[in-house]
């Protein structure tokens, strides 16, 4: 009989994810009791799946504020509970409401985060252009207006030179 192989746990993946600051910013995130929030209301498909399927527990994530002057990377948070539904789409008086996605069969997910750093210093989508190491990143390519984005951890790590601060995962 062959021998089971080891299973190793998967590398952490790092994550941008965007949110309009009159909605959520980083601040009221860190206003938080626990520094620790539910990200809710994304209502695109292939968010929602990275959202449900991909992103795990101790995930990095780069803080965006999208929508805004400027819009920047403000800060880091970390994945502290993984997909699980988003309860915003069942209640009526929520502006993300979808009559369609019900309790036993949601169609919409979310996970929390917990703050990790705000930066002293925002990495605006300027600086991001014009730094050849963040050349290939999606959030400064045009037209891509995804909510929830994969980030590399050479990004990552180009994005911390930029705010001038360590990495603090």
């Amino acid at each position: 009989m062959a021998a089971k192989k080891k299973s190793t746990p998967s590398a952490r993946q790092y994550w941008l994810f965007k949110s309009e600051p009159e909605s959520y910013s980083i601040v009221d995130l860190a206003k938080e009791p626990t520094k620790t929030t539910f990200w809710d209301g994304v209502r695109n498909y292939q968010a929602r799946n990275l959202l449900r399927d991909t992103i795990r527990l101790g995930d990095r994530v780069l803080f965006y504020h999208s929508n805004a002057d400027p819009m920047a990377i403000v800060g880091t948070a970390e994945v502290v509970k993984t997909g699980y539904p988003d309860h915003t789409a069942f209640d009526p008086q929520d502006h993300h409401y979808d009559p369609k996605s019900k309790p036993d069969e949601p169609t919409w997910f979310m996970v929390d985060v917990r703050l990790l750093q705000v930066f002293p210093k925002l990495v605006t989508r300027d600086e991001l252009k014009a730094c050849v190491d963040l050349r290939d990143m999606m959030v400064i390519r045009q037209g891509a207006r995804l909510s929830i984005q994969p980030v590399t951890a050479a990004e990552w790590q180009a994005v911390h030179r930029l705010a001038g601060v360590k990495d603090k995962s």
